[in-house]
């Protein structure tokens, strides 16, 4: 299972009014996805960046059927509950909490405020879709009450198919998150400036 193992980053968390969740893809570290930080306009925020351990948050496909990934899929849902309750006791509340990850981290951003729906402070999902050989919308509750979430993908991407970005969307909307979807074609499996100024402006404003 996921070891608590947190890199912090830009304001004090006693000092700041907002806090960002940043989630490394497979392979990466909590150090890589905060490097994406200076490029956000979150200057003011808190950074938390959990490290998955062994570098994965869980060890197959997001589209595998979710019982091949556990426990560790459970697991990362479990860690993230963790740090935003702690994030809320230091006296944050939720819709001053952030999310941005990217890839296998950006499933798991999508995955986890979609199955805690309630007024964030928005969610970023650099490529990413709801976890799942198939959407199990039984797993999804809440009401994001206009929270803001940015999804941008690659149309093809290698390894998340555009059909399971646009039916994450519908899910978000359907939960009263405001989505805005940008897929480029043949962007690639990376970040591109045209994301970040779409992130900066409708999610971190």
């Amino acid at each position: 299972m996921h070891k608590k193992e947190i890199v912090i980053a830009g304001k004090s968390i006693n000092n700041a009014k907002k806090a960002l969740i940043m989630l490394h893809g497979r392979g990466a570290t909590a150090e890589d996805i905060i490097g994406l930080s200076s490029h956000l306009n979150i200057k003011d925020y808190a950074i938390i960046a959990p490290q998955a351990t062994n570098y994965t948050w869980y060890p197959y496909s997001f589209l595998a059927p979710p019982s091949q990934n556990e426990p560790w899929l459970s697991g990362a849902i479990t860690l993230l509950s963790e740090i935003v309750s702690d994030i809320n006791a230091s006296g944050i509340a939720s819709e001053n909490i952030y999310f941005a990850g990217f890839s296998q981290g950006a499933c798991l951003t999508l995955e986890f405020v979609t199955r805690n729906a309630r007024k964030w402070g928005g969610a970023v999902a650099f490529t990413g879709g709801l976890i799942g050989d198939k959407i199990y919308t039984e797993n999804y509750k809440g009401d994001f009450e206009g929270t803001p979430v940015f999804i941008g993908t690659s149309d093809p991407d290698m390894h998340v198919p555009v059909e399971r970005v646009y039916a994450s969307t519908n899910i978000l909307k359907s939960m009263n998150a405001s989505v805005t979807e940008k897929v480029y074609a043949n962007m690639g499996h990376t970040i591109i400036p045209d994301e970040i100024e779409n992130a900066n402006k409708l999610v971190f404003s």
